[in-house]
C-alpha cells in the first residue's frame, strides 16, 4: 500500500499486528512473577483486604491530553477500540500497539535512508565547479573578462574558443545540476507525504494511548477493586492469586502504553526533522536555480556584451587606420601638387635664357676675346723677335759666306 493510500485510510487500530505488518514472532511467555509478587496466599488476601479498605469510590471521567487531537469519529473508534481489548490476555498485552510501533520503526528507518543516500555535497562541488570555469576563464586578467581584450595578443579567435570550452563545461555541469533539481523537487514532494503520514501515524498513536488509558483505567478502577473485594471476602489462595495476576498485568499494560508514548515522542520528533530536510532541499534547489537562471545567462550575456566591444573595437582599429591612410595620402597629394605647382609657375617665370646664363657666357666671351688678343700680341711679338732674330742669323750667314770667299 502507498503513501497516498494509507493518507486516504486514515487511522485505524487493530488488535492483531500481524495484519499489519505479517507475523509477529514472539512466544507470548507470561513475564516472570517479581519477587515482591511472590507472597503468600494469605498475605496478599491480607494486603488486598487493606487495599479495598482504602479504595475511594470510583472517579469520574477523565479527561485525557490525547482527546484534544482526536475528532469525533476518532473518539467514536477508540470507545469501540477499548471494548475491544482484553487485558487479561498477556499475548494481546505484549502486541498491544505493535503495529503502530513496527510502521514507526520502518518509517524512521525509510526517511533516514532517504537522508542517508541524499548526496547534497555532490550538488555543492557542482555549483563550486561552475564558480571555477567561470574563474578559470576570466584569470587571464586580475580586471576580469573585459582586461583580456586590453592584451595585443588577445584575438577574437582566441576568446571564442575559450568561451566554447566553458561552455561546453558549464553545459555538462547544468544538465546535472538540473537533473539533481528535478530529484530535489520530487523528494520534497514526497517528503510532504511522509509528513502528512508520520502525522497519521502521531493521530494513531493517541488513538492507542487513549484506549490504553481508558482500558486502564477501567481496569483498576472497575475490575480491580471487584477482584480485591472478591479475594477478601473469600480468603482462598486462588482470589489473591488471581488479584496478583490481574495487578501484574495492570503494571505491564502500564508499561507498554508508557512504550507507545516514546514511540509517540519519536512521531513528535520526526515532524521538525523532515521540515529541515525538506528546508535543505528547497536552499539547494533554490541555489540551482539561481545558477541555471541567473549566473550562467548572466555569464553568456556578459560574453556577447565581451565579444560585441571586441568587434566593435577590431572596426573602429580598421576606421582609424583607413582615416590615418587617407590622411597620410591626402598630405603627401598635397605637398607633391604643391611642389609641382611652385616648379611649373617657377619654370613659366623663367626667361629662355638665364640672365646668369648670359653674364656667364658674355664673361666667358670677354675673357675668351681677352685670352685671344693677348695670344695674338705676345705671337706678333714673338714674330717680330724672330724676324729679327732671323735677319741677324741672314746677316751672320752672309758674312760668314763672304769671308770664305775672300
Amino acid at each position: 500500500m502507498d503513501i497516498e493510500e494509507l493518507l486516504k485510510e486514515g487511522p485505524s487500530l487493530t488488535l492483531k499486528p500481524e495484519e499489519v505488518f505479517g507475523e509477529l514472532i514472539v512466544d507470548a511467555q507470561p513475564e516472570p512473577q517479581r519477587a515482591e509478587e511472590k507472597m503468600s496466599a494469605s498475605q496478599h488476601v491480607e494486603n488486598t483486604a487493606q487495599t479495598v479498605a482504602v479504595q475511594p469510590a470510583l472517579q469520574e471521567t477523565a479527561v485525557y491530553e490525547e482527546e484534544k487531537f482526536l475528532t469525533p469519529e476518532e473518539k467514536k473508534q477508540v470507545e469501540e477500540f477499548c471494548a475491544q481489548i482484553e487485558l487479561k490476555d498477556s499475548t494481546a498485552i505484549l502486541q498491544y500497539g505493535a503495529g503502530i510501533q513496527k510502521k514507526m520503526s520502518d518509517f524512521s528507518e525509510g526517511t533516514l535512508d532517504k537522508v542517508r543516500n541524499k548526496d547534497l555535497g555532490e550538488i555543492g562541488d557542482l555549483l563550486g565547479g561552475v564558480v571555477s570555469q567561470l574563474k578559470a576563464f576570466d584569470e587571464e586578467d586580475s580586471k576580469g573578462i573585459f582586461g583580456f581584450f586590453k592584451k595585443k595578443a588577445a584575438k577574437a579567435e582566441a576568446l571564442k574558443l575559450k568561451y566554447d570550452k566553458a561552455e561546453e563545461s558549464i553545459e555538462k555541469i547544468s544538465k546535472t545540476l538540473e537533473g539533481h533539481q528535478m530529484q530535489l523537487i520530487k523528494d520534497n514532494a514526497l517528503l510532504d507525504k511522509l509528513y502528512e503520514l508520520n502525522k497519521l501515524y502521531f493521530r494513531e498513536l493517541n488513538m492507542y494511548i487513549l484506549a490504553g488509558k481508558k482500558k486502564l483505567a477501567q481496569v483498576t478502577q472497575e475490575e480491580l477493586p471487584a477482584v480485591r473485594a472478591k479475594a477478601a471476602a473469600s480468603g482462598t489462595a486462588e482470589d489473591a492469586q488471581e488479584v496478583s495476576d490481574l495487578e501484574g498485568l495492570c503494571h505491564r499494560f502500564e508499561k507498554k502504553i508508557h512504550d507507545l508514548e516514546l514511540t509517540k515522542m519519536v512521531s513528535l520528533q520526526m515532524a521538525p526533522q523532515i521540515r529541515m530536510i525538506q528546508s535543505s532541499d528547497v536552499t539547494m534547489s533554490e541555489k540551482i536555480q539561481s545558477t541555471l537562471v541567473n549566473t550562467i545567462p548572466l555569464w553568456k550575456s556578459q560574453m556577447i556584451i565581451a565579444l560585441g566591444i571586441e568587434h566593435s573595437r577590431k572596426a573602429a582599429e580598421a576606421q582609424r587606420q583607413v582615416s590615418d591612410l587617407t590622411n597620410d595620402l591626402l598630405k603627401k597629394n598635397a605637398e607633391k601638387l604643391k611642389m609641382a605647382t611652385v616648379e611649373t609657375a617657377r619654370e613659366s617665370e623663367r626667361g629662355i635664357v638665364d640672365m646668369e646664363t648670359l653674364i656667364a657666357t658674355n664673361e666667358n666671351l670677354i675673357s675668351t676675346i681677352d685670352e685671344v688678343m693677348k695670344i695674338q700680341s705676345e705671337g706678333r711679338a714673338k714674330r717680330q723677335e724672330a724676324e729679327v732674330r732671323l735677319g741677324e742669323l741672314e746677316e751672320a750667314l752672309k758674312k760668314k759666306l763672304l769671308g770664305q770667299n775672300q
